[in-house]
């Protein structure tokens, strides 16, 4: 890196001012993914100030302003030098080495596309939408974005742009204004190379304000409903009568034979202590007919 040095040092004599030099290599590939040329330049301040020629394999100057005198006297120090030279053409190999699984992991790879519908309501039309279907994350960025209205292609009457993400996926977005209505579907159909079928997004209104409110009243209503009927069959099943609370048949005699209130005439005797014990009660064995 002396060269570096010695190139500070001419310019610092020439009063060049505060500087920045680097080194730069550029491999551009063909469609089909191979090495259209290679390039190796010593750049100061952005600018190509020496570059290398890989047909001569010789440095050369690039710029024809005021530095080309110091170009051609960093470009004929460079040549001197053989490091430099052995340098740049193994930069030109590993751009030989590496194009083919570059291009093949990079331009050649498919990545599915995800997509998602914003809907944003317009204040100054009544039930107006304005929908915007998101699509990121696809490459190779060519795609098409459609808007369908209950199955229906509809016009959007909005470019598209396609945006780079920076992370070799791109991004793009299309918008349509609507007026929605209950039942509509607005689906935004999306396809790219990497999908197999269209992907999809369904968006559809929402219920009214005031039709909002009758089906939350009508599902307070139906809860607490269900809440008293299921009380009232829990209480009623703990007031059913218990096994062996039933009448005997087989009353036996006892020793009380006035019938009370309400008792029918000509029944016997409740049943008195016996082999049989049960509760006092009396047997109505003819039918009571009102005179």
């Amino acid at each position: 890196m002396w060269v570096l040095g010695v190139l500070g040092l001419v310019l610092s004599c020439r009063e060049a001012g505060t500087f920045l030099v680097h080194v730069a290599s550029s491999c551009p590939l063909a469609a089909n993914g191979s090495l259209l040329a290679f390039g190796f330049a010593l750049v100061f301040n952005k600018n190509p100030l020496v570059c290398y020629d890989p047909d001569a394999r010789r440095f050369v100057p690039c710029d024809w302003g005021l530095l080309h005198g110091v170009a051609g006297l960093v470009a004929s120090v460079l040549n001197n030098d053989t490091v430099w030279v052995q340098h740049a053409e193994a930069r030109r190999q590993a751009c030989c080495d590496l194009a083919t699984h570059f291009w093949a992991s990079t331009a050649r790879r498919q990545t599915p596309p995800q997509v998602r519908i914003v809907p944003v309501p317009l204040s100054n039309t009544p039930n107006s939408v304005l929908l915007t279907c998101h699509v990121w994350g696809f490459y190779p960025p060519e795609v098409t974005v459609l808007w369908l209205h209950n199955g229906d292609t509809v016009a959007t009457g909005h470019t598209a742009k396609l945006l780079p993400n920076g992370d070799w996926t791109y991004q793009t977005q299309v918008a349509l204004t609507v007026t929605a209505e209950v039942g509509d579907t607005f689906t935004c159909s999306v396809q790219h190379a990497s999908l197999a079928w269209p992907l999809r997004e369904h968006w559809g209104p929402g219920l009214s304000p005031g039709l909002t409110v009758k089906v939350a009243v009508a599902a307070v209503i139906m809860t607490l409903g269900l809440v008293v009927f299921a009380a009232g069959t829990f209480s009623y099943c703990r007031q059913a009568p218990g096994p062996g609370s039933g009448s005997d048949p087989s009353p036996g005699p006892g020793p009380n034979t006035d019938p009370g209130p309400g008792s029918c005439p000509g029944s016997g005797p409740s049943p008195g202590p016996g082999p049989h014990p049960g509760p006092s009660m009396a047997m109505c064995d003819h039918a009571v007919t009102k005179l």
